[in-house]
């Protein structure tokens, strides 16, 4: 029994992959139609159900029950061969509405006394262009509604049908016109509010993005701050644990940095720490990592870098910020600073704060030693 119901279930699968095809967005734009054709398929019933009862012409609904499935058969075709996918909407939906209310408007002149039913499927039909119609489309909709029934009218009238006094047919038009204007009314209240909440929506996820920015970077440089770059290194040394690729740290602080802010002021030293930013990122990989640990001082994280490579790009950076110019006011001297940088090799079995600590000493060593230099920790040597 258990392989019976897992053969039915591949069976199963088969068939409606073949249907629906496995694209997921095609699977939604066919079951949509799937649920027009069903409700075309009632209407379908209903119409045939009239003409069984003698008030509609046996004939008549025939020919409009094959030209209906004739419709449901092409826009299924057209989805399921992805030939709609040229077309900004490829579900069809102003297509499928335009020919249902042509369909709604032929079984309108040719359902007798009946014609009454057309009327909710007509609603139903207009509240399918919330899933996929603009405002313009919906009001565009709404004029060829307009225009269709009223064309309808006149042929009813000119049928000259028994039992079909003018009063009747007054009503009938002015029930299709409610039925337009309050389906059309309602279905852009729903669009309104989709679009205001899809706005809404768009606002607080940029809200969050910048909460997130804010909680992460240092705002000055935009580098990563301090609690993101120990979340990141804790991320990089666990994918170095696994993959046993080498990661180094590298401690940077500007030398001299007080003087700069005591010489040219506050907002000259922030023109520092910016270009200072700008010109590390400039001369290391996108995949190394430079956040701003406090104040004048930075940390650079290097993965996947051998420690003679590190040291060679220590020694270019030093030199890029050793010539680097930052201008201050008009007809003063641009600012010029130096580097001092310690770095560090990271052994997989030891703790982040460690590795830390011995570029933290080796910054040391290199401010002792006369700055603007680089200075690798003993274990790099």
């Amino acid at each position: 029994a258990g392989g019976d119901h897992l053969h039915l279930s591949a069976y199963w699968r088969r068939w409606t992959d073949w249907v629906l095809t496995t694209d997921k967005r095609q699977r939604i734009r066919l079951a949509m139609a799937g649920l027009a054709a069903l409700l075309m398929v009632c209407c379908l019933v209903v119409m045939n159900s009239v003409a069984a009862a003698g008030l509609a012409s046996t004939a008549e609904v025939r020919v409009w029950t094959a030209c209906s499935v004739l419709g449901l058969i092409a826009v299924y075709a057209a989805i399921r061969s992805g030939w709609s996918r040229r077309f900004k909407d490829p579900a069809l939906t102003l297509a499928q509405i335009l020919y249902a209310i042509t369909c709604c408007v032929a079984a309108f002149v040719i359902a007798g006394p009946a014609r009454g039913v057309t009327l909710p499927i007509l609603a139903i039909i207009l509240m399918f262009g919330i899933f996929g119609l603009t405002t313009r489309q919906m009001l565009g909709v709404l004029v060829y509604s307009l225009v269709a029934f009223g064309v309808a009218s006149g042929v009813v009238a000119a049928r000259d049908e028994p039992d079909y006094p003018p009063v009747v047919a007054a009503a009938y038009v002015g029930m299709v016109v409610v039925v337009l204007l309050s389906s059309t009314f309602l279905t852009t209240r729903v669009q309104s509010t989709r679009e205001h909440l899809r706005r809404q929506k768009a606002e607080l996820a940029q809200a969050l993005e910048q909460i997130r920015q804010l909680a992460t970077h240092d705002d000055l440089t935009g580098l990563l701050n301090r609690r993101a770059m120990l979340d990141r290194m804790q991320l990089e040394q666990r994918r170095s644990l696994r993959s046993g690729s080498p990661l180094l740290i590298a401690q940077l602080d500007i030398d001299h940095f007080k003087a700069v802010n005591d010489t040219h002021g506050h907002a000259a030293g922030d023109l520092v720490l910016q270009s200072f930013a700008d010109t590390v990122r400039r001369n290391v990989r996108d995949t190394d990592v430079l956040a701003r640990w406090g104040g004048e001082e930075f940390v650079l994280l290097l993965c996947d870098t051998p420690a003679a490579d590190a040291v060679a790009l220590m020694e270019r950076l030093r030199q890029a910020v050793q010539a680097m110019q930052v201008p201050v006011a008009q007809g003063g001297q641009p600012i010029t600073v130096t580097v001092s940088i310690g770095l560090a090799r990271h052994a997989p079995a030891d703790p982040l704060a460690g590795t830390l600590e011995r570029a933290d000493r080796a910054l040391y060593a290199a401010k002792a030693g006369g700055r603007n230099r680089v200075v690798p920790a003993p274990c790099l040597r």
